[in-house]
């Protein structure tokens, strides 16, 4: 397929994204602001919030309309203006994008047309449950859903761990090593498809309790005998889909590392004026964070132009801005902890949550060791076919 430009703007769609940010941040700082508490520690999950960041059209402007193209730069800016206020929110606002890139790059045209402008629209709610085959591909893990072949599709087993933003009539793509039934154990693919968990054979188990995001609706799911038909399947051969479409999967999650780096900065300069006179030995100062968080979101930005280039020099980058956005959301969570001194170590503390959350961007798929271990290998290597 051919990597998609972003077209110049021009005043009006120019106007019509900044109105769009501005509706986003208004949602953020009034009604998900006053949630974000119970969600972190209570379980509440922001279904209502959700739906409403759809309703605006912020959970489809990564995806082609007819009358716009595909805007990843702008999702990224409005998944950092959700993510500044809430962590969880923001990685389920990447868990349902993501599964929109799925949708609309399988060329599938039972997941096109009505269903994807649905999902694009917040009406029905999607996720992802990749983690274990990146790390598998990566060579970390190895595959935990296994596929055999039967009349009209496949049929699925295994357990996923960890499965984000689910719900009883949420969908969630995923992939499965194909068993061989000839007995040769080394003529094995995989296949990418959708699994809906109202669907038969498909369980939800619960998890242990997070130290931060538990209203991310985080469960175990198990597949058995899970029927797969062609109505549901995303990509076979799977690695050619993936090679494809795995920069736009890691750039978009940018967008939860920039804004847990820039609620920590807003919540330093907060206590600038009575804590300033000793807050200034701090290394990591605000406008020092903020400089380099601008020039990063500015990075980002040029990247995201081509969110499906393939290039080797291309990916190192995405890979490293992905890297750098989790240690500077890291960075600037401490430090503003330290700049808020007490006050900022209660649990009701945003700076407290914020810290929680900047380690969770740290770790989710692909971690910061993930990252510099493709790094190095792409530097050292040649891409695979």
């Amino acid at each position: 397929m051919e990597v998609m430009e972003r077209v110049t703007e021009t005043p009006a769609a120019e106007s019509n994204a900044a109105a769009l940010l501005q509706a986003v941040r208004a949602l953020a700082d009034g009604e998900l602001a006053a949630l974000a508490d119970d969600i972190d520690r209570r379980g509440v999950y922001p279904k209502g919030v959700l739906q409403e960041l759809g309703a605006l059209g912020a959970l489809k402007i990564h995806m082609t309309e007819a009358d716009r193209p595909a805007d990843y730069g702008l999702a990224i800016q409005a998944m950092t203006e959700v993510s500044r206020v809430c962590g969880a929110t923001g990685f389920m606002v990447w868990c349902h994008m993501v599964c929109g890139v799925y949708m609309e790059q399988s060329g599938n045209p039972a997941l096109m047309g009505e269903v994807l402008a649905r999902h694009g629209r917040g009406e029905t709610m999607g996720a992802t449950g990749m983690s274990n085959p990146m790390k598998t591909f990566a060579g970390i893990e190895t595959f935990l859903l296994h596929a055999r072949k039967t009349e009209g599709g496949y049929l699925v087993n295994g357990t996923l761990p960890w499965v984000s933003n689910l719900g009883p009539d949420h969908y969630f793509g995923a992939v499965a090593d194909l068993q061989d039934t000839s007995g040769d154990d080394k003529a094995k693919s995989e296949i990418m498809f959708l699994v809906h968990c109202d669907a038969p054979g498909v369980e939800l188990r619960d998890c242990p309790s997070f130290s931060a995001m538990e209203g991310t609706n985080t469960w175990a799911v198990r597949l058995t005998d899970y029927f797969v038909g062609a109505k549901d399947l995303i990509a076979d051969p799977v690695r050619p889909f993936i090679g494809r479409i795995r920069a736009a999967f890691i750039m978009l999650q940018t967008g939860m590392g920039l804004g847990v780096a820039q609620g920590a900065i807003d919540s330093m300069w907060k206590v600038e004026r009575p804590l300033g006179h000793v807050n200034e030995f701090l290394d990591d100062r605000p406008d020092d964070l903020q400089s380099e968080l601008d020039d990063l979101t500015a990075r980002i930005m040029v990247l995201a132009k081509t969110p499906f280039g393939t290039d080797k020099a291309f990916l190192i980058d995405v890979l490293d801005t992905r890297a750098h956005a989790s240690e500077l959301a890291l960075r600037a969570a401490q430090s503003a902890l330290l700049h808020q001194g007490a006050r900022g170590y209660l649990m009701s503390s945003d700076v407290q949550r914020r810290v929680r959350e900047s380690h969770f961007v740290a770790i989710v798929t692909p971690a910061v060791k993930h990252l510099r271990k493709e790094i190095a290998r792409l530097s050292a290597a040649e891409l695979p076919a």
